[in-house]
């Protein structure tokens, strides 16, 4: 099942997304939501789809594509997740997994164009998978458990400053991660049945030119551990985003220049969808 979220900043309208249509859930659900997973949203939308109680969405596509989640309570990161970016970074793989945090105001559409932070000379790209919470996760005992928390998968882009990052973090990275827009997600979410979060290609391109090409089977610590490692120290909520990690190919490793405004930045997963941003000026 893809699920999606079409129209304005602050007004967009939560969609099904069928091979040949756009479906309308907003007569069955206000949006894609905490209270969407809580009351199992998949399960309702799959019943009221075969029934055939939802209508097309007229104009759908000349509506603006709104990240496929409405802003999470949280946006968790994980940091140096693939073996090769943390050699990039001039780092050993980490022996646990390495948490920091992103403002949930961070979470911007597709397509949306985000600005380069005033002052920033070193603002970078990181392709990463993204997992939605479907159900609380807290204290689990089990990376087995993990799925059963997960609502879903997204396509996010990870932008970072990198000296706000590390010259005048103060020891920690999140001045250099939560500029307004540095989460572009979606264009859609994909339910955990369709998508093999394991083996997925990821890639990026700065103005056409490629950077990034790896596989999620790359990534240090796979999903399932990374949700059983963090409930551990906090709860993950349901609407709540994981971001887990990047692979090598990014500004950092000093092979590339980084963002300026008017270059365009293209990350994709398969079967997760592709973005096209545009950097612009703050």
């Amino acid at each position: 099942m893809r699920l999606g979220r079409l129209g304005p900043p602050g007004a967009e309208r939560p969609v099904l997304l069928t091979d040949d249509q756009v479906l309308d859930l907003g007569g069955f659900t206000a949006d894609i939501d905490a209270a969407f997973w809580r009351s199992d949203g998949p399960a309702r939308v799959r019943e009221a789809h075969a029934a055939g109680l939802l209508p097309v969405l007229d104009g759908a596509a000349d509506l603006r594509v709104g990240p496929p989640i409405a802003r999470p309570s949280a946006v968790v990161c994980i940091g140096m997740n693939y073996a090769a970016h943390a050699a990039e970074s001039g780092s050993e793989p980490p022996e646990l997994p390495i948490m920091f945090l992103k403002t949930p105001n961070t979470v911007v559409g597709p397509y949306d164009d985000v600005a380069v932070p005033r002052g920033s000379v070193r603002t970078d790209w990181e392709v990463e998978l993204g997992v939605v919470i479907g159900r609380r996760a807290s204290y689990l005992d089990s990376p087995a458990q993990s799925l059963d928390h997960v609502a879903g998968f997204v396509l996010a882009n990870d932008l970072s400053e990198r000296d706000f990052q590390m010259t005048v973090s103060g020891g920690q990275w999140s001045k250099g991660k939560c500029a307004p827009g540095f989460n572009p997600t979606g264009p859609w979410l994909v339910t955990p049945d369709e998508v093999d979060h394991g083996a997925l290609g990821l890639r990026s391109w700065v103005n056409g030119e490629p950077r990034q090409d790896s596989s999620t089977a790359d990534m240090v610590f796979g999903v399932e551990h990374l949700v059983h490692h963090l409930s551990q120290y906090l709860a993950l909520e349901p609407g709540d985003l994981l971001l887990t990690g990047t692979p090598e190919g990014v500004a950092l490793s000093g092979r590339f220049p980084y963002l300026v405004a008017g270059d365009v930045v293209e990350v994709e997963i398969d079967g997760l969808g592709r973005q096209h941003v545009q950097m612009s000026t703050a």
